[in-house]
């Protein structure tokens, strides 16, 4: 079974650091010396239908110690009885910290009460998670990716970037302004750099993804142009050969290092001497879904590490 986000949804150049985020147990920061913090996405082994539970066990007994979980699953574990604070003390029982949470609020759409709810969506998802203890959530162009999307000027895309972050004043989770290259907005690094600098917040961030610049057609030479601090998580995954811009898919996406994408080139020049970057496995093949959730799962972690190695 073949499992999207867009099937999930079918229903930065700012400045300062987040010292604001609060500290998770020794055992799960990453070492400062490091450059790079390896990190699975849940999409990667969604295809299995683990459960939040299952899922941070996986990832802990592959090696894993950073992650990024789904809204709709950790809404799934509270539906069935547990509590924010269970869910908190299941990532820490596993060794394991909640670097993002990957949700859909449609905060950026240009009709009024569907933004309405769509913020309002991500403000009591934010409140959520900063209970969980995850302190970032990904916010990408939800509502406004359809090709019948109409475009959004980006000044008001801005202005309402600017009004999730201003939730986060009170939360503390970090809203991260996500690139879909196969949205009709905000799908090249121009467009959200630009709301990003223009929403005038300290905690403006951007998350970006190897495929995603490839969909959208973002020039690599021009993303050295972010700010170091603009990044603190970045979706790594590969693409193969003969899979043009235009038709390839979410789908196609392989572990990075088995496909052709430059990603030691992207990740020298996102490289931050400051502070390590989380480096996101997130891909929806259907081929790692038949196979075993751990056995992906370790994989996933040495094509990382392989590809960390050499840079």
């Amino acid at each position: 079974m073949q499992i999207t986000r867009r099937q999930t949804l079918s229903l930065l150049t700012a400045t300062t650091g987040m010292s604001m985020l609060p500290e998770t147990s020794q055992a799960v920061e990453p070492a400062k010396s490091a450059s790079f913090v390896p990190c699975l996405n849940m999409s990667t082994i969604r295809g299995q239908k683990l459960g939040y539970v299952k899922e941070l066990e996986t990832a802990s007994k592959a090696g894993f110690r950073s992650v990024e979980i789904w809204m709709d699953t950790l809404q799934e574990f509270i539906k069935n009885g547990n509590t924010p604070a269970q869910a908190r003390k299941v990532a820490a029982d596993f060794g394991i910290k909640l670097e993002n949470a990957i949700g859909f609020a449609a905060w950026i759409v240009d009709d009024e009460s569907a933004r309405a709810k769509g913020v309002d969506q991500l403000k009591r998802e934010m409140e959520l998670l900063a209970e969980v203890g995850c302190m970032r959530v990904a916010t990408p162009p939800v509502g406004a990716q359809a090709p019948q999307a109409p475009r959004i000027d980006l000044q008001k895309a801005a202005e309402r970037y600017r009004t999730v972050l201003e939730i986060s004043d009170q939360t503390k989770v970090i809203p991260q302004l996500e690139l879909w290259g196969f949205s009709k907005n905000l799908n090249k690094l121009s467009e959200v750099m630009y709301v990003a600098v223009e929403s005038g917040h300290p905690s403006a961030r951007l998350l970006l993804d190897v495929y995603h610049l490839f969909k959208g057609g973002s020039s690599l030479d021009t993303l050295k142009l972010v700010g170091k601090p603009g990044v603190e998580i970045f979706h790594i995954n590969d693409y193969p050969a003969n899979f043009p811009k235009e038709t390839i898919v979410d789908a196609d996406r392989v572990y990075p290092g088995d496909g052709i994408a430059p990603i030691g080139q992207i990740l020298k020049t996102i490289k931050n001497p400051e502070r390590p970057i989380v480096l996101s496995l997130e891909v929806f093949n259907k081929t790692y879904y038949a196979q075993d959730a751990l056995e992906v799962a370790k994989m996933g972690l040495a094509k990382i590490n392989k590809v960390i190695a050499g840079i």
